[in-house]
């Protein structure tokens, strides 16, 4: 960094800067608990209560737990921006109702870890809730946490829109991208785009709802389809839609090569019953439970207030599992 030729080529300064800040923390991590551990030494040779060695020892375990699953964020991209999208599935206006409480999970995860979100894109159901979103989730780490998230979410409950108050069974699910840097090499012909644009929906502005700046953009070869309509103009609508498409061209690409489609939602590739990687249920009892790693918890309301991070340590510590933990039955 200190070289007078540092800044002539400017993607890979901010790659550099971008590692060096990671190291950094990570030190300051490792130093953090280095003085915990000290200092809970200190006290037991003073004889301190056990009160007071215990709130440095519970400091320290919090910080190890930290530290150690960073640690496992090595795998490439996992450092880079995520590209977060859900869809609702089988179950009607019930899974647009409950994608659409994914979304506001999702959205306060983000804030407790303290990723940027950014909306690029969503289309509300015909009664409630949402048919699909698109959020561009920026931060450290945010493609190397979020992608535990990826496959088939079920919800079990009474559903508030049923006059007889049966329960029922929604599926939404959950898709994640790393978000590709300038230097990644896609292979993004413009001939094989079909590029459409439309009119922005929202609550209107200078350009929404009168001009057409969304662009929706269909890759035909492979059928993959993106669409942005949250910047202003077209131009940047359009900037950020062939980031997208060239971040879900990668992942086509890579999932080809170590052909492994059914990573995402099992062999059947279905967003319905048999293929979910977790199940909520509200009713008769309360509990959240991961189907790939067993971890389980009946704090419901705590879930959905953003509280995955133990979801996705279990995740990270069993090894990234992509399929159903043998023994790991549905909850019903």
């Amino acid at each position: 960094m200190a070289g007078s030729t540092f800044w002539a080529d400017q993607n890979k300064a901010r790659s550099v800067l971008d590692e060096a800040n990671t190291i950094r923390r990570k030190l300051g991590t490792l130093a953090a608990l280095d003085q915990n551990i000290s200092d809970a030494e200190v006290l037991i040779d003073l004889g301190e209560t056990e009160q007071g060695i215990s709130t440095e020892v519970t400091a320290a375990e919090q910080k190890f737990n930290q530290f150690e699953l960073e640690n496992l964020l090595g795998a490439e991209h996992d450092n880079s921006n995520a590209i977060f999208s859900i869809h609702a599935g089988a179950g009607g206006t019930e899974s647009c109702d409950w994608a659409n409480m994914l979304l506001r999970m999702y959205q306060r995860y983000c804030e407790t870890r303290g990723f940027k979100v950014d909306l690029v894109d969503i289309q509300s159901g015909d009664e409630a809730g949402i048919k699909s979103a698109t959020m561009l989730v920026t931060g450290e780490c945010a493609y190397g946490y979020l992608k535990a998230e990826r496959g088939v979410h079920r919800l079990v409950r009474i559903s508030p829109f049923d006059s007889n108050k049966r329960r029922h069974t929604s599926f939404a699910s959950v898709d994640v991208v790393a978000e590709l840097s300038e230097t990644d090499e896609v292979e993004l012909k413009m001939e094989e785009v079909q590029v459409d644009t439309f009119r922005s929906g929202g609550r209107g502005g200078q350009n929404v709802n009168k001009v057409e700046t969304a662009v929706r953009m269909t890759h035909i070869p492979t059928g993959i389809v993106v669409q942005c309509q949250s910047e202003r103009s077209q131009h940047q609508n359009r900037e950020l839609a062939i980031k997208m498409l060239k971040a879900r061209l990668y992942e086509k690409q890579q999932d080809e090569k170590r052909a492994a489609m059914e990573k995402y939602y099992g062999e059947k590739g279905a967003i319905a019953w048999g293929n979910q990687i977790r199940s909520y249920v509200f009713q008769p009892y309360q509990m959240v439970k991961d189907l790939r790693t067993g971890y389980q918890t009946s704090d419901v309301q705590g879930v959905m207030n953003g509280n995955l991070h133990p979801f996705i340590g279990a995740w990270l510590k069993a090894g990234q599992p992509r399929t159903r933990k043998q023994g790991v039955t549905d909850e019903e």
